[in-house]
């Protein structure tokens, strides 16, 4: 005997049509689904993660105009502290991170940032481009000293360009190194307006003085495309010079008219280069 209470569901045709759409457009939609295809458009389609390393007397800000004109362009962005204690410690640092990075990475360095990213991406594989912005390019055994040439703001007495900290004679490998202000008004900041000037002296990040005498190791820009931007008003590391390292790495050079904050006062000039490399890789 049927019970009084239950009460047989009402099936609809309307209902019954709906189910049977749906569930054809779920079949077709996994027959038609290939795992391996859709790994291989997500890795073809993939853009490199850009990462940025400053130089010395600055820190991540300095990238902060190129980093929201790559925002802007679609890339994500990390614009990392250079610890600025020595080549070793300082690659060491930035490779750590590089290593935590999903996916592919055009290393980008400015100045002596270029030290840093030519040891620290060495063997990593998932680095597939170096772009060099008023920067160093070291061989093996180099040192930054040795590298700005004797046409450099820097090759002069420390004593007129830069303020010691502790100012004990003679520095040791820690001592903190700060540019003078008069260095970075005429030489390091130029292009930039006079608040800006005052500004990068205020908030400076030293370099140690053992950092600046370091050797490079083996150069990342051996087995690794680059590209380089070379200021041609740059008066802490001179065109000729960059030249000179860029053309020995084999990068492609852009020459822009800039001071060595070029990051700073052309900083689209410098995300479009940053693109081409990254355009370069992802092909």
């Amino acid at each position: 005997m049927k019970n009084p209470l239950t009460i047989p569901a009402r099936r609809t045709p309307g209902r019954w049509r709906t189910l049977g759409f749906l569930l054809a457009a779920v079949a077709l939609a996994m027959a038609s689904f290939n795992p391996a295809q859709s790994v291989a458009g997500e890795q073809r389609g993939t853009r490199p993660t850009i990462v940025l390393v400053h130089g010395s007397w600055a820190d991540a800000s300095s990238w902060n105009r190129v980093t929201e004109r790559l925002r802007d362009d679609g890339y994500a962005v990390r614009a990392l502290p250079n610890p600025l204690r020595s080549v070793a410690s300082d690659s060491a640092s930035v490779r750590a991170f590089l290593e935590t990075v999903p996916g592919p990475v055009v290393l980008v360095g400015h100045s002596y940032g270029g030290f840093v990213i030519s040891n620290a991406a060495t063997g990593l594989p998932n680095v597939k481009a170096l772009v060099y912005v008023n920067s160093f390019a070291p061989e093996a055994g180099e040192t930054p000293f040795q590298l700005v040439g004797p046409d450099s703001a820097l090759a002069v007495d420390p004593a007129t360009v830069f303020d010691l900290v502790p100012a004990d004679q003679p520095p040791t490998a820690t001592t903190d190194v700060y540019l003078k202000r008069s260095a970075v008004f005429s030489s390091f900041a130029t292009g930039l307006d006079h608040d800006d000037k005052d500004l990068v002296f205020a908030t400076q990040r030293p370099g140690a003085f053992g950092a600046l005498n370091d050797p490079s190791g083996t150069p990342a820009w051996k087995t690794i495309p680059s590209w380089s931007l070379i200021g041609t008003d740059d008066q802490i590391i001179p065109a000729a010079e960059q030249r000179k390292m860029s053309q020995r790495a084999g990068a492609t050079i852009t020459e822009y008219e800039a001071g060595h904050l070029g990051l700073m006062t052309r900083p689209g000039t410098v995300t479009r280069v940053i693109g081409q490399a990254a355009h370069a890789v992802s092909r």
